[in-house]
């Protein structure tokens, strides 16, 4: 576990049509953030395009592409110049007719450290993943950069306790989730703020009992046709490992949210609420199973 305290930024931005203008904004606003003294920085989930998985359009895999590639081409160099580590979503294409849903993670020196490809893939309505993306197969895991150790996992992981344990176990001291969630407009007066309590109380969950840090950064704007669009909530916060919310960010407004986490209050949270060490690790074989009946 780090030390040391660590500033992390979150990027809250509206995406546009143009992949091109939204990758010079997103690159601005990490400009920002790192002038406000964040040190390692998150982007929102597939922060390049619109969220194109609202349909199904073979045309849309155009929109892919190959890690190294152009978006690392330059957010490698912009880590670099700024001596800031930066996570950022990206829609991979691994090889012709493999795509994944991929978060990359770039040192502070431009170094890019590896890559996590999200494990969990839904298929909802207006939320087409499994069209797109291949699950993931790198793992759980964790990477040491210059602040600290962290893990990424994107979205639709936000729902698995099992994911989080994982990445806290692999010794992160901040979990970060890009994601991309929103209400579908015929809900939302009826659902809608049930859904964004269950979405925020759920990650909350997964701080108090890894005892771990958790980031959560959407996007926000309303995307697609007026009858077939969503309305992404935004809301992007980070908890300590107490469920306290330290910061979180309006539903509809672009943002940059930037906060002091400290590993001793990990330390503080878990001598006092010790659920790692009280964990029956010898009585959960079961749950490799996908039902117990």
């Amino acid at each position: 576990m780090t030390s040391g305290k660590i500033k992390i930024g979150l990027v809250q931005t509206k995406s546009e049509t143009d992949t091109v203008a939204n990758l010079d904004a997103t690159c601005q606003k990490i400009r920002e953030a790192a002038a406000k003294g964040a040190q390692i920085i998150c982007t929102q989930e597939l922060f390049r395009s619109q969220y194109f998985c609202r349909e199904e359009d073979a045309r849309l895999f155009d929109l892919a592409e190959t890690i190294p590639g152009p978006s690392t081409d330059r957010l490698q160099p912009l880590a670099a110049e700024l001596g800031v580590v930066i996570v950022a979503s990206l829609f991979e294409k691994r090889t012709t007719g493999l795509y994944h849903n991929t978060a990359v993670v770039i040192d502070a020196d431009g170094a890019l450290l590896g890559l996590y490809r999200k494990m969990h893939i839904p298929d909802d309505p207006l939320f087409f993943e499994k069209f797109y993306f291949t699950p993931g197969d790198l793992g759980f895991k964790a990477f040491d950069t210059k602040f600290g150790r962290i893990a990424t996992l994107i979205c639709w992981d936000q729902w698995y306790p099992e994911a989080a344990r994982l990445a806290a176990m692999s010794g992160a001291n901040v979990i970060f989730y890009p994601t991309a969630i929103g209400w579908h407009p015929a809900e939302k007066a009826q659902y809608g703020e049930a859904q964004h309590d269950a979405w925020r109380t759920m990650q909350r969950s997964h701080a108090i009992a890894n005892g771990i840090y958790v980031a959560a950064v959407n996007r926000v704007g309303f995307e697609g046709p007026a009858d077939r669009g969503l309305e992404f909530w935004g809301a992007s916060f980070v908890s300590d490992p107490f469920g306290r919310i330290l910061a979180e960010a309006s539903h509809d407004k672009e943002e940059i949210l930037v906060v002091e986490c400290d590993p001793a209050v990990m330390e503080e949270v878990r001598r006092n609420w010790p659920f790692l060490r009280d964990r029956r690790i010898d009585a959960y074989g079961p749950i490799v199973n996908r039902f117990l009946a």
